[in-house]
C-alpha cells in the first residue's frame, strides 16, 4: 500500500528502528525489492535519485513505482532521492511521491535553508528530507570530497528549513567504500544531542556493518539507504543470465530481492 514516509519513519524514530530505503532505476530492481519486502513483512522507502534520471525517465519511472507501492502487501512510500532542479520535484510530487529530499547541501547553509523552504512552502503535505554536510563517493556524478556534517549548522537548517528529517554526513559515502567505513559517531552523538526529535538519515547504506547501523539507530538514525548493492546485485545477474530475456529478467529480480533480503535481515 502506497504511505508516507510520515507513517513508516516516525514509528522506527520512536522506537530505534532501522528502515531500508532501496533506489530503483528499472522494472527489476522494483519488483525485486518489492517482493523482498513482502517476503518479510516489512515497511520499506522506494526511492529513485535525480541523477539516474537521463538513465531512467521519470515520466515513465514515477507511474511504475507509484503502482508498485500502492499494489504491494505492506507499506510503501515512494520518495525522490537527491532532488535539485525545481522542475523534477515538480514531476515527482505531481506523480504521486509521498515524500521529497531536496539536496542543497553543496550550498552555502543560507542557500540551503531557502531552497528547502521553497520546497517546504511548494509541498506542505509532503514528507521532506534534507541534508546538510556533504558525502564522499559519487550519486551517478563526479567524485564528492566529504565534509562531515556540523552539528550547529545542522540545529539551524533544521530549526529554519522545515524538513521532516535530516540527511547527516559522518564518514559514510556513495558507492563501494574502500575498507571497512569508519563512521564519526562522536559527531553523531552531538547532533542528536542538539536535535533529539529529529529523524536523522544515513545515506551510502552499502557496506556499512550491522553493528554500526544498530548503533547508529540509538542515535536517532531511522532510515538507511541502499543503492549500490541493489544496483551491483542486478548488473552480475544479467552477466551470468543463460537462456531468454524472460530467465533474465527473473534472474535480475531475484537478484535484487536476495540483495534486500540481506539488508532488511541486518537492519
Amino acid at each position: 500500500m502506497l504511505v508516507s514516509p510520515h507513517d513508516i519513519l516516525l514509528p522506527a524514530f520512536q522506537t530505534g528502528k532501522l528502515v531500508g530505503a532501496f533506489n530503483t532505476g528499472n522494472l527489476e530492481m522494483t519488483l525485486g525489492i518489492i517482493r523482498a519486502a513482502e517476503q518479510l513483512g516489512t515497511p520499506i522507502l522506494l526511492q529513485i535519485a535525480e541523477k539516474r534520471l537521463p538513465h531512467s525517465p521519470l515520466h515513465l519511472m514515477a507511474p511504475m513505482m507509484v503502482a508498485a507501492a500502492q499494489q504491494a502487501s505492506v507499506p510503501v512510500a515512494v520518495q525522490l532521492d537527491h532532488g535539485e532542479c525545481p522542475g523534477i520535484i515538480d514531476q515527482a510530487a505531481q506523480a504521486g511521491f509521498t515524500g521529497l529530499m531536496f539536496d542543497g547541501s553543496h550550498l552555502p547553509l543560507d542557500e540551503n535553508i531557502a531552497h528547502t523552504q521553497a520546497v517546504r512552502e511548494r509541498y506542505p503535505a509532503l514528507w521532506l528530507e534534507g541534508e546538510v554536510g556533504v558525502l564522499g563517493g559519487s550519486e551517478g556524478g563526479p567524485e564528492a570530497e566529504a565534509l562531515h556534517t556540523c552539528p550547529a549548522q545542522a540545529e539551524r537548517y533544521a530549526a529554519e528549513s522545515g524538513c521532516d528529517c535530516l540527511a547527516v554526513s559522518i564518514g559514510n559515502a556513495h558507492g563501494l567504500y574502500n575498507g571497512e567505513p569508519k563512521l564519526n559517531f562522536a559527531v553523531l552523538e552531538e547532533i542528536r544531542r542538539r536535535l533529539p526529535n529529529m529523524p536523522l538519515i544515513l545515506h551510502g547504506g552499502t557496506g556499512i556493518p550491522a553493528r554500526d547501523l544498530q548503533r547508529a539507530a540509538t542515535l536517532g538514525i531511522c532510515k538507511v539507504n541502499i543503492a549500490t548493492a541493489s544496483f551491483a546485485a542486478l548488473r552480475r545477474a544479467a552477466a551470468a543470465a543463460e537462456g531468454d530475456y524472460f530467465a533474465m529478467s527473473e534472474a535480475m529480480v531475484q537478484a535484487v530481492c536476495d540483495s534486500t533480503l540481506a539488508v532488511l535481515e541486518a537492519l
